[in-house]
């Protein structure tokens, strides 16, 4: 592999990672105008949709002959519910407590829920070189979790929990969209489980605030537009280039480049402090994906282009 090629194509993943780690900033951002987070999710879905039929229709031209059974639908409907609509809802509630720095690195422990699911439910053998990598990626997270609640307050607790909850739920999405992809097409399956989620998320907000979809600032479907295409669609191209280039193995690796990115942006858009021992507590955490990211192999890692779409 050329070295060109393969720093052009780091660059790409790190660029997508970079993008989806916005994400956080922007639905911040979306807070300071008062809208209310099933609000904020509803409107992210609802402008992203187009972008991923889009997709659709390109794929579906190039391979016309995929069919999806009835039984492949019900199980992307459920995909949708639990690892967009479910998932992407606790973690913008989370957001209203902690910062988006912290967020991210809760979120980044997902290799290591679908790790403890595949043990517990699947049982799977956990080694001991992941037993390190699981031991140093939580302490990561308790080192940041503790500063922040002597800096923010006890709320950091409830925040933390909610985004810990999303990280589980999309966890499940993980393992469910593995059994499946191969049938469906990660563009496919990514593209019907955010139409899935767009539903439960716009009846949500239909029935608890009917008029808010509405009824908000310009700011905030401005904000949301960015939201849909440029943290939500284009990151996933990005990643999915990446993969078809050098593989998932060094797309998930050139992922870590989002939390480390995440806490400067949330620094620079909303005034987040950087401290010492944030810095060192992700630190830890990456060393400990990055332990897991080295054992897995490409086959029975969870794709990138899904794992990063939440």
């Amino acid at each position: 592999m050329q070295r060109s090629f393969l720093l052009t194509s780091l660059l790409i993943a790190g660029l997508g990672s970079v993008l989806f780690s916005a994400k956080a900033i922007v639905v911040k951002l979306c807070y300071q105008y008062g809208v209310d987070s099933a609000t904020v999710l509803a409107l992210r879905m609802l402008f992203s949709l187009p972008f991923f039929w889009l997709a659709v229709w390109w794929s579906s031209a190039r391979n016309p002959s995929i069919k999806i059974s009835n039984k492949d639908k019900l199980t992307i409907v459920f995909l949708g519910f639990v690892g967009y609509y479910l998932s992407s809802y606790l973690d913008f509630l989370g957001l209203q407590y902690i910062t988006v720095g912290l967020e991210r690195i809760i979120l980044y422990l997902n290799p290591t829920i679908v790790l403890f699911i595949s043990m517990f439910f699947l049982k799977k053998k956990i080694h001991a070189q992941q037993w390190l990598a699981l031991i140093l990626a939580y302490t990561g997270v308790i080192v940041v979790f503790s500063h922040d609640i002597q800096l923010l307050g006890p709320s950091i607790a409830w925040g933390g929990l909610l985004v810990f909850l999303s990280a589980i739920s999309y966890a499940i999405y993980l393992i469910f969209a593995g059994e499946i992809v191969s049938r469906v097409g990660s563009i496919r399956l990514v593209a019907y489980a955010s139409a899935s989620s767009t539903l439960f998320s716009t009846l949500q907000v239909l029935i608890l605030h009917p008029n808010t979809l509405l009824d908000q600032a310009i700011e905030v479907y401005q904000l949301s537009i960015f939201n849909a295409a440029f943290c939500t669609f284009m990151p996933m191209l990005l990643v999915m280039i990446a993969v078809n280039r050098i593989g998932s193995g060094l797309t998930a690796q050139a992922g870590m480049l989002g939390p480390i990115a995440t806490i400067f942006l949330g620094w620079y858009f909303l005034g987040e402090s950087i401290t010492v021992v944030q810095v060192v507590g992700m630190s830890i955490v990456l060393a400990g994906v990055a332990i897991l990211a080295t054992m897995q192999t490409q086959k029975n890692q969870p794709r990138p282009e899904l794992a990063e779409a939440e």
